[in-house]
């Protein structure tokens, strides 16, 4: 590993704040379980929290292997997700280039190292629940040697702060489905291709296989073709393409990942 990756730090799908609480919540059930097996001598409470504990520490094992997965530094799948996005960006590098939801910089940063002429903006909310934050990003694009190029700045993905057609490309990465101000999830799409300029590019990864969220998506695709998009592809259940783990692939976890890409 090279200095530059030790210093950087890009966070986790899994947060750490949630293991936190479900190895707590574990350990709690476990002392509830022991006081009330050997202390109180109460045989039915101790099989319940005998059984919750079970449970609990069934599924805070779970996420933790999940966690160690995602991670950059060990199982590495947030970068493949990441590098699967970057692939079918039909972007030959000119201009700039957005990044919606950009957490810890890591999508943001991979595209300044794939277009090295490129000028980049991130723009995320950085809520309390994520381990993310503007100078997290910073200092990650300084340990990456990128930082020249490369903007941060708070925004909200459903209100981009940005004018209509003002960028070549835009990227974003399981983004969209977080989005509280907007709970239409296609309009928050639709707000990230107006800042694409006409004839720009774009990729967009998200649960777009959840029909709660997104509905028919394959209308959907129509429905933007007809308001104008030129080129748009849409791939569906990206985690059954081979590169996420099996036990990965449930509805809590990933499931119903889609892309869309093209030009504006």
């Amino acid at each position: 590993m090279g200095e530059n990756e030790k210093k950087t730090d890009y966070g986790n799908w899994v947060p750490d704040k949630m293991m936190r609480k479900m190895w707590g919540a574990a350990g709690v059930i476990f002392l509830l379980w022991i006081i009330n097996w050997i202390f109180l001598r109460s045989t039915i409470f101790a099989i319940i929290f005998g059984f919750f504990f079970l449970f609990m520490l069934a599924v805070s094992i779970y996420m933790q292997r999940c966690k160690a997965i995602f991670s950059f530094e060990k199982g590495g799948l947030m970068g493949e997700i990441h590098e699967y996005l970057v692939n079918r960006l039909p972007y030959n590098g000119d201009g700039t280039l957005l990044d919606i939801g950009c957490g810890a910089g890591a999508l943001t940063i991979r595209c300044a190292k794939r277009f090295p002429e490129a000028r980049l903006q991130g723009v995320d909310y950085w809520g309390k629940e994520w381990n993310y934050a503007k100078e997290q990003c910073e200092s990650n694009a300084a340990a990456e040697g990128v930082s020249d190029r490369v903007l941060f700045e708070e925004g909200d993905a459903a209100n981009l702060k940005y004018p209509s057609e003002s960028f070549d490309a835009a990227v974003s990465n399981f983004v969209f489905h977080e989005v509280k101000t907007q709970p239409d999830k296609r309009l928050v799409v639709k707000e990230a291709l107006r800042v694409v300029k006409k004839g720009g590019a774009f990729a967009f990864q998200d649960l777009f296989g959840m029909e709660a969220l997104y509905g028919d998506m394959e209308a959907f695709v129509e429905e933007l073709k007809a308001g104008g998009i030129q080129e748009i592809h849409y791939i569906a259940d990206i985690e059954r393409l081979g590169f996420v783990p099996k036990f990965v692939q449930a509805p809590w976890m990933l499931k119903g990942i889609g892309i869309i890409y093209g030009i504006k």
